[in-house]
């Protein structure tokens, strides 16, 4: 863990859980000279957060224009809401010190006790910077989630549900998962960075919400799967990498050469992901390249490495972004298979990434990597004679997937049928986009502006008198004008 031989660890004093009064003492005092390693915990954390606005961005570029900012306001509102749902009772049910072998309790319910104590996760940190850490998993995981509602699904209402599928599905997995009484924690399976309580969930998550909602209402038209902004598909997928060497940089919870490795995994990863993704889908289609392509490739990457990039070597790191860039590619059709409408292949990349990624960490752990924390984790797959880790980490994808699918199922239909809710928008809504339905003011470049056809007179009208016009239209039956997006070129109508 990078201590001086001599020096003498923070300890857990459970008579003093806050770590002391500030009043009285000075609490900095245990952590001299290891200050080094919150700070750089807290460094790691602020990386982790622009995971959070690079999904919005690779959401809001793939999407139609005209449903675009209804993904890209998420990426706001998720961070906003989770924060409030970890401080009030997230962070308890995922991360204190008692509980039984799946939930915890509330001992540190509202953050209480939560401040200078050694974490649960590390002695090195402090337990306000652990939970600041692990917050941004928590939001990170509801962006992904909300994935599987774009272009047809309501805000509120996701909103609602991001904060319901924290408490009943991401806190309890991640107990399960790295919480020292968590079930899966005693039970062996080996998780560094998030392959189950923040992928794998999701995934099923989002494939649940695909479900629920069902299709779009022109589901099927090629244009649809068109995004309308292949550069803010692009720079939110930089956003992501760059934030991952956080995501998976930190979760050693210390800085150690554990650390260090589990960052240069990550950029290995995201390599061999993009580039194998990208040759795959150059054969695919007729020898030529796609930006959209290679960005699918680098979040596969990512995601197949985020359970092994503490456990692996280098070599099985570059392995696994190809082989998990690999598995996704050769299901680019499961969303028909499936016969639902996932447009953002959320379960594909996260689902099914996540769960390659488990499954080889099974394979390819090796004690000689976990062991560079210092402490020494001492953590083996195949590789190192271990075959029945592999069996480990498949219990571990089958509970963690069917648990998320069927939970998340239960809410979004009992969400479903909430009176004056409605999880999804009118198919008229639909047509003209979210955006116009759910925002305000703010619409994506021309959408601002419309035309309205009465009596064969066509004129332009601002976003607001739009709205109005549908929802005349709407209560008439369709008996009204029609409004209908600028053509191309059209430049007789005025701003919005």
């Amino acid at each position: 863990m990078s201590v001086a031989p001599d020096q003498t660890l923070p300890e857990f004093n459970s008579s003093m859980a806050r770590g002391g009064d500030p009043v009285e003492t000075n609490v900095n005092l245990p952590y001299t000279g290891l200050e080094f390693h919150y700070v750089f915990q807290v460094i790691m954390g602020c990386l982790v957060f622009l995971i959070i606005p690079g999904i919005g961005m690779l959401y809001g570029g793939m999407c139609q224009r005209k449903s675009a900012l209804s993904m890209i306001f998420q990426s706001l509102t998720v961070v906003s809401v989770i924060t409030f749902q970890w401080i009030f009772w997230g962070y308890t049910l995922a991360f204190s010190r008692t509980g039984s072998s799946f939930i915890g309790d509330f001992s540190e319910f509202g953050m209480k006790n939560v401040m200078a104590a050694p974490s649960w996760g590390s002695a090195l940190i402090p337990e306000i910077v652990f939970c600041f850490y692990e917050l941004m998993f928590c939001a990170c995981a509801v962006m992904i989630v909300v994935g599987g509602a774009f272009e047809r699904g309501r805000i509120i209402p996701s909103i609602i549900f991001g904060f319901c599928w924290a408490t009943v599905c991401y806190c309890p997995i991640a107990y399960w998962t790295w919480n020292a009484n968590g079930w899966l924690f005693t039970f062996g399976a080996l998780d560094f960075a998030g392959g189950g309580p923040v992928h794998m969930s999701s995934g099923a998550a989002g494939l649940a919400y695909a479900l629920v909602l069902g299709k779009r209402s022109k589901a099927g038209e090629k244009h649809l799967n068109k995004p309308h902004n292949v550069t803010i598909t692009f720079l939110g997928t930089c956003l992501i990498w760059f934030g991952w060497f956080g995501f998976n940089g930190g979760s050693a919870i210390n800085a150690s050469l554990r650390s260090m490795a589990a960052i240069f995994n990550t950029q290995v990863a995201a390599s061999t992901g993009c580039i194998s993704y990208s040759l795959i889908g150059y054969f695919k289609n007729n020898r030529k390249f796609s930006v959209i392509v290679a960005c699918e490739g680098i979040i596969a990457g990512l995601v197949g490495i985020t359970p092994a990039a503490g456990f692996v070597t280098v070599w099985y790191a570059a392995a696994i972004g190809v082989l998990t860039a690999g598995a996704c590619s050769s299901l680019d059709g499961m969303h028909n298979w499936l016969g639902i409408d996932d447009g953002l292949e959320v379960f594909k990349l996260h689902g099914i990434g996540g769960a390659c990624g488990a499954f080889l960490t099974g394979i390819f752990a090796t004690s000689s990597i976990s062991a560079l924390d210092g402490i020494p984790t001492l953590a083996s797959g195949a590789v190192d004679g271990n075959g029945v880790q592999v069996a480990k980490q498949l219990a571990e994808i089958a509970a963690i997937l069917s648990y998320s699918f069927v939970c998340s199922v239960i809410m979004l239909m009992g969400l479903k049928h909430t009176p004056f809710l409605g999880l999804r928008v009118s198919d008229e809504v639909e047509e003209l986009g979210v955006d116009l339905d759910q925002f305000h003011d703010e619409l994506i470049g021309e959408w601002s502006n419309f035309t309205v056809e009465e009596n064969g007179i066509t004129h332009g009208v601002t976003a607001k008198e739009a709205r109005a016009s549908i929802s005349m239209e709407h209560r008439a039956g369709g008996s009204g004008g029609t409004v209908t997006p600028p053509e191309k070129g059209d430049v007789s109508v005025v701003g919005g």
